[in-house]
């Protein structure tokens, strides 16, 4: 698996497995269910979980089998202990792999970052994080936040400490009070909406991007773009291909999900060719700004 190396001297993989219980939940039972929000509500009072766990820690490790090295999760999917048992399973060094989980809104507003950090440790069941953010910057939080996850890098439990959901403001922000340069900025990226300024701006300060939702989860209008299809046909691979290829060439490492195997060994095969520069601008071309997820600057923290 190739790497990007980070401001620190750490490097991370190019290309991440996101692990999100309901996306999962909503996978591995049938879409078509009328009667998924009942699934749902199921699952999160625990009727569920048992099953689903067993069977997410399953897919997790046929993707580290595959070639996933880099993992994503957080506090508020609730799945440390499928990962650490997906590790496990996949009989992979742990060495070899990126362990990266979040600090949830919940977590920052209650002020026990430090505690509920500890308790995600041990139900990973697992020595060391290999990279920890928070999950939004909650305003009025998330600077205190940041000095908890300090204390816990400078502690050697975490090897690398980032950021999620960060407009420019918010880095500011954390680079006038950190004795800990963040070294990742995980956000909303694809070719519907690249923004392009953002990540100009965390490479100008030495922080790597890092996407998620990378292929707009799948969105209609990317399903029927004619320059990703016709891109696809030039190259023999899928429009999802593109686009991940896409992110790669811009240094941006994508985290996608899934739980079909072939789409899992898939999203792996994207290193065999590269973009024109031309058809780099012909996806650029694509953004409408059309953000899927929420606006960190317009958001209901207690929700999230």
């Amino acid at each position: 698996m190739q790497e990007l190396l980070l401001s620190n001297g750490n490097k991370l993989p190019v290309i991440g497995l996101g692990t999100d219980d309901v996306f999962y939940l909503r996978k591995l039972i049938s879409c078509k269910n009328r009667k998924i929000d009942r699934y749902i509500q199921a699952y999160n009072r625990h009727l569920l979980k048992p099953i689903l766990k067993y069977q997410l820690a399953g897919i997790i490790a046929k993707a580290i089998k595959t070639g996933y090295r880099l993992i994503d999760t957080s506090s508020a999917y609730d799945n440390e202990e499928c990962i650490g048992k997906a590790i496990k399973l996949s009989g992979i060094n742990r060495k070899e792999l990126y362990i990266t989980t979040r600090v949830t809104n919940q977590q920052q507003y209650s002020g026990t970052v430090r505690q509920s950090f500890f308790e995600a440790l041990k139900k990973f069941d697992l020595d060391y994080i290999d990279l920890y953010m928070f999950h939004w910057p909650v305003p009025g939080h998330y600077l205190d936040t940041w000095k908890e996850m300090e204390r816990l890098y400078e502690e050697g439990y975490i090897k690398n400490i980032g950021l999620a959901n960060c407009h420019q403001h918010h880095i500011r922000e954390i680079l006038k009070e950190c004795r800990v340069r963040p070294v990742l900025n995980q956000i909303e990226v694809h070719p519907l909406f690249t923004q392009k300024n953002l990540i100009e701006y965390c490479k100008h300060e030495g922080i790597q991007v890092e996407a998620y939702t990378p292929l707009a989860r799948n969105d209609e209008r990317l399903r029927h773009n004619r320059i990703l299809r016709a891109i696809a046909e030039k190259y023999g691979k899928t429009m999802l291909q593109i686009i991940l290829r896409w992110h790669i060439e811009n240094g941006v490492i994508p985290v996608p999900r899934s739980t079909n195997t072939k789409r899992l060994r898939q999203n792996l095969e994207i290193f065999d060719f590269s973009l024109t520069p031309n058809e780099m601008s012909q996806i650029d071309s694509i953004n409408i700004n059309s953000r899927l997820r929420y606006d960190p600057d317009n958001c209901d923290y207690t929700i999230l």
